[in-house]
């Protein structure tokens, strides 16, 4: 017989928490764009995390260390949402213009993370 550990069964309803509200944003946002951008621009994935990452460990200075990081991370993820809508309405096709906004924000990263290693911030 075949019996799933509770670690196990916490994994898959962590995974779908997390995908019914992925699916919920990309359907309502089929119908109402602005309330699905409201929705998405939530930081939904990192609040999710951090409730996750705090249920499983109950360490709050990981709680504390992944906030700060997100907070030193959000700015070249910026780049994605800037250079894909500039892509698309260019005439790039879609899979061209996720996989060029993708490589553009990476390289922003890298460069970031560089620039801000040199003042002793790690992200």
């Amino acid at each position: 017989m075949f019996t799933l550990r509770w670690a196990t069964v916490q994994i898959i309803i962590k995974g779908i928490i997390s995908a019914v509200i992925i699916v919920g944003v990309a359907e309502i946002a089929k119908r109402y764009t602005p309330i699905a951008a409201i929705l998405a621009s939530l930081p939904m994935t990192s609040i999710l995390a951090m409730i996750w990452l705090y249920h499983d460990t109950r360490d709050s200075q990981k709680v504390i260390d992944l906030s700060l990081g997100i907070f030193w991370a959000v700015l070249p993820s910026f780049l994605f949402f800037i250079t894909l809508p500039l892509l698309l309405k260019s005439g790039i096709r879609f899979g061209w213009a996720m996989f060029l906004s993708c490589l553009i924000m990476f390289m922003g990263y890298s460069i970031y993370a560089l620039i801000m290693s040199r003042f002793g911030i790690k992200i």
